[in-house]
């Protein structure tokens, strides 16, 4: 019998409200599993209902920065943050976007020696200087990322990811939540073009 994905009661999607068992079985139909965060949150359904729409409402909405970058940060910032369910589980979907088996594992440990550019370098110096010392940020710091072409709304997003997946990833931890086995083979092997 395999662990449970929380200490916490999870419910049975049969046994959830309607919107919510809804929008779990469309992320099922697009992934093919169910991703554990959604049902391990499911235990307060209020709750669940506000950090997926906030998620959406920071991730999906028209950025600056790609959704590989979006990733990044979120790789990024959960290594710093010692999140296991994040790291693995963003880092699938950071190696499908970026089509790069060894990025996420990169920037996990220390994205200063990650095969990333410049630019996407100093947005994740900036996005762990949010998650460490938020107190000290000065306008040098944004300074530094204007001149590689970032964005107040740009900085804005770098900012939010990073203080959402902070919650994230103390949730994450608080309840022991397990990352779905599916999530740490995904996109390890490059894809071969088809002909």
């Amino acid at each position: 019998m395999p662990p449970p994905i929380s200490r916490f009661p999870v419910p049975d999607l049969a046994d959830l409200p309607e919107d919510l068992r809804t929008r779990i079985l469309a992320v099922q139909e697009k992934a093919g599993f169910v991703p554990n965060v959604f049902l391990a949150l499911a235990h307060r359904p209020d709750e669940c209902r506000a950090f997926f729409d906030y998620h959406d409402a920071l991730m999906l909405r028209p950025s600056g920065l790609s959704k590989g970058e979006q990733e990044m940060i979120v790789v990024a910032t959960s290594g710093v943050n010692r999140c296991l369910y994040c790291v693995v589980a963003h880092g699938a979907i950071l190696r499908i976007l970026e089509k790069n088996p060894l990025v996420a594992d990169q920037i996990a440990v220390n994205h200063r020696k990650a095969d990333i550019t410049p630019r996407q370098t100093a947005m994740l110096d900036f996005a762990l200087k949010v998650c460490r010392q938020a107190d000290e940020i000065g306008e040098a710091d944004y300074a530094a990322l204007h001149a590689h072409g970032f964005s107040d709304e740009d900085i804005w997003d770098i900012g939010a990811i990073t203080a959402f997946f902070g919650l994230s990833n103390r949730l994450a931890n608080l309840i022991a939540m397990r990352p779905n086995d599916e999530f740490f083979l995904m996109g390890r092997v490059p894809r071969t073009p088809r002909p």
